[in-house]
């Protein structure tokens, strides 16, 4: 046994991926001494991004005063890393859904301008670089809240200047560019998106997500409607047609909007992590990989943490550590898993694991290293 790397994501509501890694390292060292033991916790750009991502570049964490969806003042964080000029916000912590009652949402009248508050804050601190993970929105403005803050200006077929909510779509007539910031050009933006829906229409951002933000029918048609003349205007001002972009509905369009606005890449979350900690080239070499997370199951291979370790997988053994499977023999088979542990199994109940998680799973990691000591 010469190498492992342990990649997991969080387990939410329990251990970071960094306590993943250090419980799992210390069970395998009480079987191998000399093994080289590689940590790479990985995150797909919403919670536990920040922790994945100061584990390789540092940073810290800034804090301000922003305006919420419904531009109520509220106090915002994002991570900002001096030396690399590398900021990562998640814009659900200033437009997200959970910052709301649930009497308060309605698409209609949210607005992202609190996620480009945290941007400008970013430039003016010298970001060159800025990841944005845009999952947990409570709106469904197309970004046009976010542009405003950044300067650029929307009207109506009135020359009636407008706010940037989800019912400006529909009056939307021109964008005015002139005040937009000057630097956003020189900044590489990329964006954390897992989702691949198109802007309107029927998998499009106010049919699918709208719901479950606040919206009747009656406002889900509205808000598709405003989407669509939205991509109108644009196509007609700037030559872009923003609709079939993979990943322009993610939060209620800010996909588009980040594109338009932004120039920015919609990439996975999972990938721009990877990228950052370096991951093809620290898994050459490796005999096995571990990764995890709390729950494991089919939604498990789409789009997350464990499908971006299994498409980087060349001939590495592969062991999943989880809080709880609920994949059959055959699925664990298909996806080639080598070696699964459930806490679960050690634990009396579902509170009892969250709680001692970081035991559990190094009593799991001393059982796979018997495994593979066994096995030889």
């Amino acid at each position: 046994m010469k190498k492992i790397v342990i990649a997991p994501d969080k387990f939410k509501g329990s251990l970071t991926g960094i306590e993943f890694c250090n419980a799992v390292e210390r069970g395998i060292k009480k079987h191998f001494k000399n093994v080289t033991i590689v940590k790479l916790p990985l995150a797909d750009g919403g919670d536990g991004t920040v922790d994945a991502l100061q584990f390789y570049i540092g940073g810290e964490l800034i804090s301000l005063e922003v305006n919420d969806p419904l531009m109520q003042p509220i106090h915002a964080n994002y991570l900002y890393a001096e030396k690399e000029k590398l900021a990562f916000i998640e814009m659900a912590e200033a437009s997200g859904i959970r910052l709301l009652k649930n009497e308060e949402l309605n698409p209609l009248e949210t607005s992202t301008f609190g996620t480009g508050e945290l941007i400008l804050d970013a430039i003016k601190r010298g970001a060159k670089h800025i990841l944005l993970g845009i999952g947990g929105s409570s709106t469904n403005d197309a970004g046009m809240g976010m542009a405003r803050a950044l300067g650029f200006r929307f009207f109506d077929n009135e020359n009636k200047e407008l706010k940037g909510q989800g019912k400006d779509l529909n009056q939307l007539s021109t964008i005015n560019t002139n005040l937009a910031n000057s630097e956003l050009k020189n900044i590489k933006f990329e964006v954390a998106c897992d989702v691949d829906n198109p802007l309107f229409g029927p998998n499009g951002a106010a049919h699918i997500y709208a719901p479950q933000k606040g919206a009747s029918t009656r406002m889900v048609e509205e808000l598709d409607a405003g989407l669509r003349n939205f991509n109108d205007k644009v196509e007609k001002q700037f030559g872009k047609n923003l609709q079939n972009i993979a990943g322009a509905g993610a939060a209620g369009g800010l996909g588009a909007g980040c594109v338009l606005f932004l120039n920015a890449h919609l990439k996975s979350g999972t990938e721009l992590i990877k990228s950052i900690a370096d991951f093809h080239e620290q898994v050459k070499n490796a005999d096995w990989i571990i990764t995890g997370e709390g729950k494991l199951d089919a939604q498990t291979f789409s789009g997350k943490v464990i499908k971006g370790v299994l498409d980087s997988r060349t001939n590495q053994k592969l062991a999943v550590f989880c809080g709880v499977s609920e994949l059959s023999e055959q699925q664990g088979k298909a996806h080639q898993i080598d070696f699964l542990a459930e806490i679960m199994q050690q634990a009396i109940d579902v509170d009892d694991s969250i709680k001692n998680a970081e035991k559990y799973l190094e009593n799991a990691a001393a059982q796979f290293a018997r495994h593979i000591k066994s096995a030889k």
